[in-house]
């Protein structure tokens, strides 16, 4: 059995969710919660195997609440489901340590799936997410130029939130190399920023 909670603020939308996964026999519901401090305090006890977590809620927004469950060491396998499409969020959870990353008007058998690969250890970013935030970060073609390795793992620790500094350390070189590197890593990838450099790497699939 996969043991699964739900985090939302929408009382409606919890009972639909609800409903919906115990149509299947291998989940089972083990604890809800209508906010981020509620959802704080039951998670640790609830011994769940996936956190379905709601992005924007009261009291503490989803990646409060994904912060704080990771320092607490107490952060289960994490699905966001959200209706916003905001590339700076998407970042922030991937950051605190979410798994993965849906919109809300996935279907049922899309759901059940990304809970199955979440529990298993993988990660789902729906790939829906950042075709549709990649329309506006670069025009034009795919870079016909690869990344190296270094230029993978460095892509791979920007995602992670770090900086130049963290990263050089992380590696072992000096953060005047990496900066050369990022700024390598922008150009092939077509963008202007390190932001958009993430998304086009998971876009891609590199991380």
């Amino acid at each position: 059995m996969i043991r699964v909670f739900i985090a939302d603020d929408q009382l409606l939308l919890r009972q639909g969710i609800r409903r919906l996964l115990e149509l299947d026999r291998e989940l089972t519901i083990v604890g809800e919660a209508e906010d981020g401090a509620q959802t704080i305090e039951r998670v640790p006890q609830s011994q769940a195997d996936v956190l379905l977590l709601d992005i924007r809620m009261p009291k503490k927004s989803g990646i409060d609440v994904l912060r704080d469950l990771s320092a607490a060491s107490a952060l289960p396998p994490t699905l966001i489901l959200t209706t916003f499409e905001d590339s700076a969020v998407v970042l922030e959870g991937i950051r605190a340590g979410a798994r993965g990353f849906m919109l809300k008007d996935v279907s049922y058998e899309q759901l059940i799936r990304a809970i199955r690969s979440i529990a298993a250890g993988e990660t789902l970013f729906q790939p829906a997410i950042t075709q549709r935030l990649l329309r506006n970060v670069a025009a034009g073609s795919p870079p016909e130029e690869k990344l190296t390795e270094r230029e993978r793992e460095v892509v791979r620790l920007m995602a992670g939130g770090y900086s130049n500094k963290e990263i050089a350390h992380a590696l072992g070189t000096a953060e005047g190399t990496i900066k050369n590197q990022v700024s390598s890593i922008l150009s092939k990838l077509g963008v202007r920023d390190r932001t958009r450099a993430v998304l086009r790497a998971l876009e891609s699939g590199l991380l």
